[in-house]
């Protein structure tokens, strides 16, 4: 060993380090991967599979504990966390979506913006991906009322997108996984005439898109449509358990116990929530030919939302109730439409008048008018929600329900609740 080197090693060691001796013993420079690199030549292949260009697998991302960076580098050995590899690196998840730029994340430092999102109307952005900035779906130009595919259901109230459960990157989008036709408690058997897809019932407009979904305890139709029968006496002839927590007696009903559950129908959608979606709101005008004889009886037919996982603040699944809790009903806080009066004990004041029940087959009768259910909703979850309707107690004196213009929103809220629509 030389003089020089001797007095490098000696610097290197001692207690005081001079800033030209330590020079000497620093490490050398991080390896940074170049256009040499075969995973950067073939950027299809994350696994750098030769064979196999383009495959879409990676082994990175949140599943694997790695949100905001890989968990190995491109040569598949694990990556060293004194190397970052955010921003920049294609493969890694840098903004903890669960999407990286190579599994079609156009945005990797923004979490609300990937393939899982829904375009938020008016942004600006291409919140999905896609590349078409505020693109608005429209998928109900042409259903036909009687169709039996409950996936058109679906699309009647603006759920438009469709996806899988097992989907992964670019396909792991927001959208309807499945949907069914089923009596109240899931169960299949619902009779068809329950379920119509219409433009119109009576003088109400489909509020969204051209059509809207009807779901009755007697004929989904008014009377200018193929099939309608008056609501006074349809007997679907099928009966079935309520869902689950129901049947749930009125508060303004003292005493009065709830009937069985006859001629239900129902729509069940499961489908994955937008990543960027923090609510949703839907919009639901029910009609009834209880009002006014039969207030506060064992015959008062009933509709729910009921949403899958349960919400833990509330008793039961239903999303769609009234200021005290009452689900939708002659017997809820939210019946506008009808004539004045005292009827079961009970007063009404009708503030919206009857206009909206010409055409509809429900003249004399009542209505809610058109109301809005608004939910809060975990981005990227998977949920089911059942729209269900039905006779209590017989299976005449039907109901039914108007459901349109399913939205998500980016806006996280807290609370359930049912409210009139605003005028549109």
């Amino acid at each position: 060993m030389n003089h020089h080197s001797k007095w490098v090693l000696a610097s290197c060691i001692g207690s005081t380090v001079i800033l030209a001796a330590f020079a000497a013993c620093t490490f050398s420079e991080p390896e940074v991967f170049t256009s040499d690199d075969p995973i950067a030549k073939n950027p299809g292949d994350v696994n750098n599979n030769p064979a196999n260009p383009g495959n879409g697998n990676s082994d990175q991302g949140p599943e694997n504990g790695d949100v905001g960076g890989s968990s190995k580098n491109p040569q598949g050995e694990p990556a060293d966390p004194e190397k970052p590899t955010c921003p920049g690196d294609p493969y890694a998840d840098c903004d903890g979506d669960g999407y990286s730029i190579a599994e079609g994340d156009c945005n990797d430092s923004d979490p609300d913006i990937n393939p899982g999102a829904f375009d938020v109307p008016g942004n600006g952005i291409d919140d999905d991906c896609d590349g078409v900035v505020d693109n608005v779906d429209s998928c109900d130009a042409s259903l036909a009322i009687d169709s039996d595919d409950p996936m058109n259901g679906a699309r009647a109230i603006e759920l438009c997108r469709t996806t899988t459960e097992t989907a992964e990157g670019v396909s792991k989008t927001w959208g309807v996984i499945s949907a069914n036709y089923v009596k109240a408690d899931g169960s299949p058997g619902m009779a068809p005439i329950g379920h119509g897809l219409l433009p119109e019932f009576g003088s109400e407009k489909a509020w969204a898109g051209s059509n809207m979904l009807v779901l009755s305890s007697g004929a989904a139709r008014a009377p200018n449509h193929p099939g309608y029968s008056a609501p006074a006496g349809v007997d679907h002839k099928t009966s079935g358990n309520p869902p689950e927590g129901y049947p749930k007696e009125s508060p303004f009903c003292p005493g009065v116990l709830t009937g069985n559950c006859n001629d239900p129908a129902a729509l069940e959608v499961r489908m994955r929530v937008p990543t960027n979606a923090r609510s949703f709101t839907f919009k639901l005008n029910f009609f009834t030919y209880e009002y006014p004889a039969y207030i506060c009886s064992t015959y008062n037919d009933f509709f729910v939302t009921m949403m899958d996982p349960k919400p833990p603040s509330l008793p039961d699944g239903n999303i769609s109730f009234d200021a005290i809790g009452n689900p939708i009903s002659v017997n809820n806080g939210l019946l506008q439409v009808c004539t004045p009066g005292t009827h079961g004990g009970r007063v009404f004041s009708c503030p919206l008048g009857t206009d909206s029940l010409i055409g509809t087959g429900f003249e004399d009768h009542a209505a809610t008018g058109w109301l809005y259910t608004e939910a809060p909703v975990e981005p990227g979850s998977i949920i089911t929600m059942r729209f269900a309707i039905w006779d209590s107690g017989d299976h005449i004196l039907d109901s039914t329900v108007l459901i349109d213009d399913f939205r998500w929103s980016s806006t996280p809220i807290v609370e359930y609740k049912t409210l009139p629509a605003p005028a549109r």
